[in-house]
C-alpha cells in the first residue's frame, strides 16, 4: 500500500528591496503553473516569499518596516491571485511572509493552505537567529532579533491533503526539538522555506560548511524522525547578499530525492509515498518502545549550559 503525494519545492530568486508583491506573486503563479503540469499537489515556497530579506537593513524606528509586513488576515489583495490559482489547479501550498498582527506583534509565519484554497494551518517562527542592535562589523546585518517576536503557536501539526504535515522556518531546521515535538504528534511531512546567506557574520565559517550544514541537518532528522522533509530556498545575489539555495526533498531514510540546480525560480519534484514514514516510526525511532523520557528532563528545564564543577584535586 502507499499514499503518494506529488510535492514541489518551489524555489525562488532573488527579489529585489524595490521588487513589488504583485511580481513576487506572478513569479510564484509561474511556478504553480509547473506544478500543475507536473502533477503536483502541494508545493512549498520559501521564508518572505512576498519580500526582500528586510532584516539585513537596520532601522532604529522598526515602524519604520513595516511596509514588509502583511496586515490583518490572509490573503491580501496582493496575494488573492496566489490562492485563486493554486484553488483553481487543485494544489495546497506553503508560503512564508513577514505577519504584523492588529494588535502589534511581528512574527516571521508561514501558512499552510489545502488544495481548495482553505487555509488550514499557520506557524510563527520559534528559532530566531541574529542580533537586535546595530553590529558596525559586519558586512550585512541579521536582525531577525529586532523585527520579528519568537513564534507563540509552538509547533503544530495537521491532518490535511491525505497525510499528518508539520511547518518549521529557516533557522528551526537546525534545532532537533523543532522535528521532535512535530514527529510525536505523527508528522510525516515538515516543511520548511528559508534565506540563508553563504557567510555567517558572526564567527568565521568555510564557505562551503553553509551548504552541508544546511542539508545534513535536514536529512538527519528526516531520517530520525521518519519523515520527509521540504527545504525550499530564496536563492541568489539578493541586493549584494548571497542566499546559498540548494532547495531538496528529503525522505524518511535521510535520503536527499531532489535537489535544485540554479539560484533562480526553479521548481523540484518527487512523488513522495508517506508510508514511506512508517518504517522508521514502527521500528528504530518507535517513541512508546523506545524512549526514555525520565532522562530527557534538563532538554525543557535548562536553555544554556551548565558545566560539571571542576575537580579541586585535578586543580
Amino acid at each position: 500500500m502507499s499514499r503518494i503525494i506529488n510535492i514541489g519545492a518551489a524555489q525562488m530568486g532573488p527579489i529585489a528591496p524595490d521588487e513589488s508583491r504583485v511580481s513576487a506573486v506572478n513569479r510564484m503563479i509561474e511556478l504553480l503553473k509547473q506544478a500543475k503540469d507536473r502533477g503536483v499537489n502541494l508545493v512549498v515556497f520559501p521564508e518572505l516569499a512576498l519580500t526582500t530579506f528586510f532584516p539585513r537593513y537596520y532601522e532604529e524606528d522598526i515602524s519604520k518596516m513595516d511596509m514588509h509586513y502583511e496586515r490583518g488576515e490572509m490573503p491580501t489583495p496582493e496575494c488573492k491571485p496566489l490562492f485563486d490559482k493554486a484553488k483553481e489547479f487543485g494544489i495546497g501550498f506553503y508560503l512564508g511572509y513577514a505577519e504584523l498582527t492588529e494588535d502589534g506583534h511581528r512574527f516571521n509565519t508561514a501558512i499552510l493552505v489545502d488544495d481548495t484554497g482553505k487555509i488550514v494551518g499557520k506557524y510563527r517562527k520559534v528559532h530566531l537567529p541574529g542580533h537586535s542592535e546595530y553590529d558596525g562589523k559586519r558586512p550585512w546585518q541579521h536582525l531577525e532579533k529586532r523585527y520579528f517576536e519568537p513564534g507563540d503557536l509552538g509547533f503544530p501539526v495537521w491532518r490535511t491533503m491525505g497525510g499528518i504535515m508539520g511547518m518549521a522556518i529557516c533557522n528551526d531546521r537546525r534545532w532537533p526539538e523543532t522535528y521532535r515535538v512535530m514527529s510525536l504528534k505523527g508528522a510525516e511531512v515538515i516543511m520548511l522555506g528559508y534565506n540563508t546567506p553563504d557567510v555567517n557574520t558572526s564567527a568565521p565559517e568555510p564557505n562551503h560548511l553553509r551548504m552541508f550544514h544546511n542539508h545534513i541537518v535536514m536529512q538527519a532528522s528526516a531520517y530520525q524522525n521518519s519523515c520527509f522533509v521540504i527545504g525550499t530556498a530564496k536563492a541568489g545575489i539578493e541586493d549584494g547578499c548571497m542566499l546559498i539555495g540548494g532547495s531538496c526533498i528529503v525522505q524518511p531514510s535521510g535520503e536527499m530525492v531532489a535537489l535544485a540546480s540554479s539560484l533562480g525560480d526553479e521548481l523540484i519534484t518527487y512523488a513522495c509515498d508517506l508510508d514511506l514514514a512508517k518504517m522508521g516510526k514502527e521500528t528504530v525511532f518507535n517513541y512508546a518502545k523506545h524512549r526514555r523520557i525520565e532522562h530527557y528532563g534538563i532538554i525543557t528545564s535548562q536553555t544554556g549550559v551548565i558545566e560539571p564543577p571542576l575537580d579541586e584535586a585535578a586543580e
